[in-house]
This record gives C-alpha cells, sequence and structure tokens, in this order.
C-alpha cells in the first residue's frame, strides 16, 4: 500500500519501519527533521508537511503526543484533509479522549476523510518488535482495509467499536498497567524496607495469583534499576488524566486509577517525567526516606 506515517518518535519510528520491512511504501513528515532521517534511510518518502503525505498516499497513520496535536496533523493547514486523495483513510494511533476522537472524525467525515482510532500498548518493545496491541475504534470497512498495515505493527489487533471506541480500551489499559506499574512498585519498596531480598520475593510471587505480565516484566526492570524510558512517566501523566477526565464527564468513581493518576504527577512534579514509569519505584524509595546508597538516582 501507499500509506502516509506522521509522529516518528519513541514509538512511531519502529512502527513505520516495520510497515517498510512488510513492503509497503512509506511517505513521512516530521517536525523535527533528524526524525525523519532513519525512515529516508530505509526508503521512505520524503514529504515537506501531513497535506504532503496525504498527497501521495492512501492510507495515513499519526502517532503523536495529544489530541490538539492531532486536530493539527490532520485539520490544520498543510493538514492530512487539504492534501487528502479521495478515499483516504486516516488512522490516528495516538492517545487521546474518546471525545476528542470523535470531534476529530466528525469533521474529516465532512471532508469524505474516513477515520480510525487505534491507540497502542506495548511500549517501545512492542513497536520495534511489532507485538503491539491495537485497540480500534471506526466503520468496519475501513478497518479491514487498514488490517494489513495494523498487522505488520502488532500481534493483536480487535475493532472495539465506533469510532472512539478504541481510545475507551485505551482508558481500561492504561487504568489497569498504572495501577499495576504502582501496585508492583510498592510490593518491591516494601520488600526491600523490610529487609528481604527483593528479587527473590517476586520469583515466588511470579508463581502465584499475584503473577502479573507488569510483575514479570516491569518488575524485573525495577530490580535491575533500568530506568531507561520505554514508556516515559509524562505520558503515563497524560494518559492517566484522560482517564480521570472521563470519570468527571461520565460521574465514575474511580478511586484506583485517581491515587495513581497522583502518583504520575508527583513523578512528573519530582524531575521524573522523562524517566520510565517504573521510575515510580524511584518516588517511593525518596517519600520513604530514600533508600541506602541509591538516594541520589
Amino acid at each position: 500500500m501507499e500509506v502516509g506515517f506522521i509522529g516518528l518518535g519513541l514509538m512511531g519510528r519502529p512502527m513505520a519501519l516495520n510497515l517498510i520491512r512488510a513492503g509497503h511504501r512509506v511517505h513521512v513528515w516530521s517536525r523535527r527533521r533528524e526524525s525523519m532521517q532513519p525512515l529516508l534511510d530505509a526508503g521512505a518518502g520524503d514529504c515537506a508537511s501531513a497535506a504532503g503525505v496525504a498527497s501521495r498516499a492512501e492510507i495515513v497513520i499519526s502517532i503523536v503526543a495529544d489530541a490538539p496535536d492531532v486536530e493539527e496533523v490532520a485539520l490544520g493547514p498543510q493538514g492530512v484533509a487539504d492534501g487528502a486523495r479521495r478515499g483516504l483513510v486516516f488512522v490516528d494511533m495516538s492517545t487521546i479522549a474518546p471525545g476528542a476522537a470523535q470531534a476529530i472524525a466528525a469533521r474529516l467525515a465532512e471532508r469524505g476523510i474516513a477515520m480510525l482510532d487505534a491507540p497502542v500498548s506495548g511500549g517501545e518493545v512492542g513497536a520495534v518488535g511489532a507485538t503491539l496491541t491495537i485497540m480500534v475504534g471506526g466503520d468496519a470497512a475501513a478497518f479491514e482495509r487498514v488490517k494489513p498495515l495494523f498487522d505488520a505493527m502488532g500481534r493483536t489487533v480487535s475493532l472495539i467499536g465506533a469510532v472512539g471506541a478504541g481510545q475507551v480500551a485505551k482508558a481500561c489499559n492504561q487504568i489497569l498497567t498504572g495501577v499495576g506499574v504502582a501496585a508492583v512498585a510498592e510490593a518491591m519498596n516494601f520488600a526491600h524496607k523490610s529487609g528481604v531480598d527483593a528479587a527473590k520475593v517476586r520469583e515466588a510471587l511470579l508463581g502465584g495469583f499475584a503473577y502479573s505480565r507488569i510483575l514479570e516484566n516491569h518488575g524485573q526492570r525495577m530490580l535491575e534499576r533500568n530506568f531507561k524510558p520505554g514508556f516515559k512517566a509524562w505520558m503515563h501523566q497524560k494518559d492517566m488524566r484522560i482517564v480521570m477526565e472521563e470519570a468527571h464527564r461520565l460521574g465514575l468513581a474511580l478511586p484506583s486509577a485517581a491515587a495513581t493518576a497522583q502518583m504520575f504527577n508527583a513523578m512528573v512534579g519530582s524531575g521524573l517525567g522523562d524517566d520510565d514509569s517504573v521510575a515510580m519505584l524511584k518516588l517511593l524509595e525518596h517519600m520513604s526516606g530514600g533508600e541506602s546508597g541509591r538516594e541520589g538516582e
């Protein structure tokens, strides 16, 4: 397929590379020229704007920071809508509020462009390995057109419902992963502060009902003190903000999510925003008086 790709950061760059490896012709644009270079070196087409990307593509994918960025890419001056060819499908793989996705989709529909919201889970590791979980909202026919691209980037691809449903599923995902990271960090800190080998505690827990992928993967990273970002804490903070805004809109009580959102706020406020979300452990250590030999981390 002729594919446009906009948003070549930590996630977008390897996702676009996987599309090239799958044999698709990919055309790229980024605000930062240096972000484009690895894709250009791999054979991607060089475009000067989002409209230029759309003029060459039958499907345009974006993965950017938040709803205003998606709106700018899709509908701003020299945006996708300005360059779209007949029948183009716009696929936004960012994490934004469901209502924002629906509003952007409605404006694109007025200009004859179908939109899918398709946020992802799996972090940088999943993006590199093409093992992402992709949660999609939108028209079934548009989904079937795009599915070969989803299959080149992810392992689990699900059409959840109408536009916005993908973002609802992603919000649920972020509740579970956010609360899970906080719980594992609390458990690891508790074990260490109790004078017990946290690695042995984790090994024991992996064999029981406490097992989770977060305990397995993120727990190991906490033990290794590996806080290199695969998913930055400020991004999880943003996602939990979306969760809590939706909870207020719907009149829902989400007490565990609310407490976790505050922890991510504290991480960003403490200068840990560019660390991986597993650096929640460092925040808890500092709140508990620091850890001998590790206070400066």
